[in-house]
């Protein structure tokens, strides 16, 4: 991504154009006034006439209601039944243009995008203009539905708007006329919006609206202002319900500009806030990780609620509430799926699949014998202390006041013990308990030794002594004492929840209440009467909610203006905002606290200091379900390895309070190396956590190295360097990263080395030809041993006395003839591979996104007579010559004598030859590989290579017949075998040749790094192996450990003797995948937790070929919070941008790269299809014990 110039503007010239056509059709809910082109006055004309329908219909009947001739409520009927028959009409007529099929020409144009947005109109009322007009619905349902609510929305908003109901409210005639005329322009704007024409909302929250619910979005705020209206006509004598009808009213006329301005939310989006708002500080519950469970626990803490009301008993209604408060806030959900996958288990009595992501730990019997005797102490207490203690109204000397300095000692104690844990107190000062310059594992955790013994301390303290002194507070309350009313229901209900739901929270606004009973001890203050103890702790937890909002908000704003004046390419532009900001800083302190108040983001337009107020949207931001939708690629698999032990580090961590509070909705951001990984809190409750973990892309483009610099900066000031001072101040405060802790993960740290000198070498390429033959013979010798049947049948031959017998061929058979198709497929691709024209050898093609079985390069050609050999199988029409069939014969060794080809339909003469060994076949290679297909001259010329000691020295070390007691015999015997030895003479020769080609020189560094990437040459025994898939990968896995061996021997040293490399292949089997990095077998190796990758690379640009080495250990990941309102703020104004301005331009200023406000990291953490991270996972569950 490049660096944005100045001169580009925010939109670029069509977005323009495209935003100055939409945005006033968003105002006016659907007419399309701005046109890219002309077109006839009726299209204009018609869209007025269609606008100011509802006006006339509701115009009529309120003539006639100040006539007298009709009353009030028979004139809304008159108003939406006329207005219900127009919408009918509408629709039908809609329904009847799209049914008709009318072939329109269109002229062509150069420009592609200004041909979508023409229209060719034929007459008034042609079919083109009714389409242009009226789109229609998609779904019948639909039609119906919508034209019934444009008439009912009609007939109450006559109602609503009737002068005389508005001068009995407001007693002005000029304020009656003001808001008769401009809320008929509301009315107007979302019939329209309804029935005719939908306009694209600024407040959008699903990306694609397939049910059509954005026509919904203003009739609904109508109807709810309206509700407040009748609420008001029928329930009389309310003071408060007729102020708040006044409010309504006015607001009802700036109800254009809230849905321009895209502050109020769309109907899913709502819905999903207002429950989660309702279950938080209403129920005392948490925001939920999914929407399901989001409604599911909606529904239930609501019934926990009411049925509180109908309980007659009060010492039943308080052991009700701590009951359900304690098991609501325990994750059941996870609790139930344990225990279903445990009886499904057991019923089966096999082992049943594994448990769904984030329920990998299981609760034990212990986990659930800790919770039922919580459950039974707090029952216990509860009971206890609100049957016989006093219920005297609260004072210095009550026992509620003594558990009340309680609470204040532990809420201090608390707050010192969570402040210790991390690097910054405040975020401002640098903690001087925390470890000092950490960079390993094994120093962070001896230095960290006092901390963890704290982080216990603190554990106890808030998971066993603060809920129940909470409880105790609680019980003995007076409130609990007299008769049940909502307030009480509402308020315990919650209260009793919050103690276990959000322990510390509780804690705080227990000791606000508690604290303000003593200071304030009038019983004539509003706030002792008229508010019972659990209205208090609900108002008390609202504010310091909003208080939390507000601090982050003003924070955020005073960074984006900070961010718009340090940068130095738009500063003139942005010197104006930055001054607008400062002169009407009133102004923006109102949109800060609106927005605080409604829990929507603060929308910085285009990320500059120019704010509005976004719309409510529920913790997640995004509509779809967490971890569903990710970018997929090949660096995926890092994260997918790392996160298990990440989630084990989280656990510790935020068990220990590292992390500072929990809140569900708080993000972030932990660093290691190249990866960066943002975690979000989901969910929270008593003992457990719901995270979100996503990583962000690896490769390296300037917007995300320049913001990944920074964040390293932040971290090594904050972690790496040493202070003189003992409390020094936080050098990055005004970023909105702040950081907090280390966590030691087991996880993979890459490693690139250049290896030129090494690969490159005359003398490591001529060692390199010999090694491979060695490694050839250990690996095919490996693979033999250890095949399945070869365990199996050791045992039955021990006592078998017979020698094998086998078949013996000759040396020269050819390869088997291919089809015309096949002998005319020498692609251009693999000559370019193999060419002359590279006549350094050191730049090699490698060609990925193939299977790895797929990745030899096969050049068939025309086979060629060898001058002695013949064919064994005929082709085409020919017969083929066979053996009969008989165990006798099964093996096959070296070949067919000679035979004349006119002869190849006779059967051959095989001479039989005899293992001297009985445990021999044990060790045969499979018969396949043990044709032949070079002439006798080049194998024997070959076969002087085969290094015999090494081939004797690995026999020996076999460990299938260790169970023998005459293992050792045994061995010798096979090693003695020369039979056997010619088998493994020819296989491993034939792979040999393989690998190398026709040339027998040292091979150049080139042609090492195509055959390492599975591109052989051409030569007589390729198509040889091509056909035999299991044996080319087993030549490919020598070819590969050679060459790290090669690479080990020039760094490490020469290779002492036969044990030594033994050792040395053995590990590189047990401890090591050495391949592509596009192998897919790569992954399942990161997967599997191999302990070292290696991989050979060359790179274009710097012209020397690189090792690439992953090795798996546990590592210091450092992680710091992000400011929230500023992840929201900006995730708002990406949805904005993206979903309603269209602004997708890859080089806009909104995803250019800002040091402080990590501008392109938060937009690459965002949801795809408008973010773009490359690995997202499902919802995960932590249990904080």
């Amino acid at each position: 991504m490049r660096r944005m110039s100045p001169d580009v503007p925010l939109l670029n010239d069509y977005k323009q154009d495209f935003f100055l056509k939409r945005f006033p059709q968003t105002v006016l809910g659907g007419p399309r006034f701005k046109l890219g082109y002309c077109a006839p006055p009726y299209i204009y004309v018609n869209q007025t006439v269609l606008f100011l329908m509802p006006w006339v219909w509701g115009g009529l009947g309120t003539l006639l209601y100040q006539l007298g001739i009709l009353e009030d409520y028979y004139t809304a009927v008159l108003s939406g039944g006329l207005m219900l028959f127009a919408a009918v009409i509408i629709q039908f007529t809609s329904l009847y243009a799209r049914n008709k099929s009318v072939t329109v020409e269109r002229m062509l144009t150069t420009d592609i995008l200004a041909e979508e947005d023409e229209h060719d109109f034929t007459s008034c009322a042609g079919t083109e203009t009714i389409k242009f007009l009226i789109p229609g619905k998609k779904y019948i349902a639909n039609t119906v539905l919508h034209s019934f609510l444009a008439g009912l929305m009609c007939g109450l908003g006559t109602w609503y708007l009737l002068p005389n109901r508005i001068s009995l409210l407001y007693g002005s005639t000029g304020g009656t006329v003001l808001l008769f005329v401009f809320g008929w322009m509301t009315l107007c704007i979302g019939e329209y919006s309804l029935i005719v024409n939908t306009a694209a909302e600024t407040a959008t929250f699903q990306t694609q609206d397939t049910y059509e619910i954005t026509p919904l979005m203003r009739p609904l705020y109508i109807f709810l202002f309206v509700s407040v209206d009748l609420a008001h006509r029928f329930m009389v004598n309310i003071p408060a319900l007729e102020q708040v009808n006044q409010i309504l009213h006015i607001l009802f006329i700036f109800l254009p500009f809230l849905w321009a301005l895209g502050t109020l939310p769309p109907p899913d989006s709502l819905f999903l806030w207002a429950m989660e708002q309702v279950l938080e500080f209403g129920l005392g519950g948490s925001s939920m990780s999914t929407h399901l469970r989001l409604l599911i626990m909606f529904i239930i803490s609501a019934g926990t609620a009411v049925t509180s009301y109908f309980i007659p008993s009060t010492v039943g209604v308080v052991l009700f509430m701590t009951g359900l408060g304690f098991l609501l806030s325990l994750n059941l959900s996870d609790m139930c799926l344990v225990f279903k996958h445990s009886v499904t288990k057991h019923r089966v009595g096999t082992k049943s699949k594994a448990l769904p992501s984030g329920s990998e730990k299981q609760f034990t019997w212990k986990e659930c014998l800790f919770y039922i005797i919580i459950l039974v102490l707090a029952l216990i207490e509860t009971s206890l202390l609100h049957h016989f203690a006093g219920f005297s109204q609260i004072s210095k000397n009550s026992s509620q006041a003594v558990v009340g300095y309680v609470l204040m000692i532990l809420l201090i104690i608390l707050w010192i013990l969570r402040e210790i844990q991390s690097v910054c107190i405040f975020g401002i000062f640098r903690n001087p308990f925390y470890p000092k310059d950490v960079q390993t594992v094994t120093l962070f955790i001896e230095k960290r030794t006092r901390l963890v013994k704290i982080g216990v301390v603190r554990r106890i303290l808030l998971n066993l002594v603060s809920p129940f002194a909470m409880i105790a507070f609680l019980s003995l309350d007076s409130s609990l004492q007299g008769l049940h009313s909502v307030s009480v229901s509402i308020g315990f209900t919650r209260a009793f929840r919050m103690v276990w739901q959000h322990t510390e929270n509780a804690l705080l606004e227990t000791v606000i209440v508690s604290v303000v009973h003593l200071l304030i001890s009038s019983t004539d203050v509003w706030w002792n009467r008229s508010l019972d103890t659990g209205i208090r702790l609900l108002l008390v937890g609202i504010m310091r909610d909003r208080l939390i909002q507000f601090i982050s908000k003003l924070q955020f704003a005073v960074t984006v203006l900070l961010a718009s004046w340090t940068e130095k390419k738009r500063r003139k532009s942005t010197t104006t905002l930055c001054i607008l900001n400062i002169v009407f800083s009133p102004f923006v302190l109102v949109f800060i606290i609106f927005s605080t108040i409604l829990s929507s983001p603060l929308l910085p337009l285009f990320t500059l200091p120019l704010f509005l107020v976004g719309f409510p949207r529920p913790v997640q931001i995004w509509p779809g379900a967490v971890g569903t939708a990710a970018c997929v690629c090949a660096d995926t698999v890092y994260y997918e390895q790392m996160v298990p032990g990440l989630t084990t580090a989280l656990q510790a961590a935020m068990a220990a309070g590292s992390l500072g509070l929990l809140l569900p909705g708080s993000h972030y951001l932990g660093r290691f190396q190249d990866r960066l990984i943002w975690i979000m809190i989901l969910e929270c409750g008593y003992t457990y956590c719901c995270i979100n973990i996503k990583g962000l892309e690896l490769q390296e483009t300037s917007c995300h190295t320049a913001e990944a610099q920074k964040v390293d900066e932040v971290f090594q000031s904050a972690f790496e360097q040493e202070y003189s001072r003992v409390c020094s101040i936080n050098e990055h405060f005004g970023n909105v990263l702040t950081p907090y802790t280390v966590l030691p993960v087991k996880l993979y740290s890459d490693a690139r080395n250049v290896l030129s000198g090494i690969i490159d070498s005359h003398d490591n390429l001529k060692e390199f030809k010999g090694d491979l033959i060695k490694v050839l013979v250990w690996i095919l010798l490996q693979y033999c041993s250890r095949r399945p049947h070869v365990q199996e049948v050791v045992h039955k031959t021990e006592n078998k006395g017979q020698a094998s017998l086998i078949i013996l061929p000759a040396l020269n058979t050819s390869p088997q003839t291919q089809s015309p198709e096949d002998s005319d497929s020498l692609t251009s691709e693999i000559l370019d591979d193999w060419s002359d024209d590279n006549v350094f050898g050191d730049e090699p093609t490698i060609r990925k996104g193939k299977e790895e079985k797929d990745q030899l390069k096969v050049v068939p050609g025309v086979n060629f007579p060898i001058p002695g050999s013949v064919e064994s199988q005929g082709v085409g029409e020919h017969s083929v010559g066979t053996v009969p069939e008989n165990s006798l014969y099964k093996s096959v060794i070296l070949g067919y004598p000679v035979v004349d080809k006119g002869k190849q339909k006779d059967v051959a003469y095989i001479p039989l030859v005899e293992f001297s060994c009985s445990h021999s076949h044990l060790l045969r290679l499979p018969e396949e590989w043990t044709s032949s297909c070079l002439p006798n001259s080049k194998m024997r010329e070959m076969s002087s290579l085969f290094p015999e000691e090494w081939y004797q020295f690995v026999l020996r070390q076999l460990e299938c017949f260790h169970s023998e007691e005459n293992a050792s015999n045994v061995l010798e015997e096979i090693v003695k075998d020369r039979v056997l030895k010619d088998f493994y003479v020819h296989a491993v020769m034939t792979c040999y040749f393989s690998l190398f080609g026709v040339d027998n020189m040292v091979p150049s560094p080139g042609h090492i790094l195509r055959v390492y990437s599975g591109v052989l040459p051409w030569s007589l025994a390729l198509d040889w192996l091509t056909e035999k898939p299991e044996l080319f990968q087993l030549a490919l896995k020598a070819f590969r450990y050679t060459l790290k061996l090669m690479i080990d021997k020039a760094s490490l040293g020469p290779i002492e003797d036969f044990k030594e490399l033994t050792n040395c292949l053995e590990e590189y089997e047990t401890h090591w995948y050495i391949g592509l990095v596009s192998d897919e077998k790569w992954k399942e190796a990161i997967l599997q937790e191999k302990p070292y990758l290696f991989s050979l690379g060359y790179d274009p640009n710097m012209g020397v070929y690189t090792g690439r080495v992953l090795t798996l250990q546990e590592l210091l990941i450092q992680v710091g919070k992000l400011n929230a309102e500023a992840v929201k703020g900006q995730w708002a104004n990406l949805s904005w941008e993206l979903l309603y301005a269209t602004n997708d331009d890859e080089e806009r200023y909104s995803i250019q790269a800002h040091p402080l406000l990590l501008r392109n990291l938060t937009v690459q953490a965002a949801d795809p299809p408008l973010g773009y991270p490359i690995y997202s996972s499902k919802p995960l569950h932590i249990h904080l014990y």
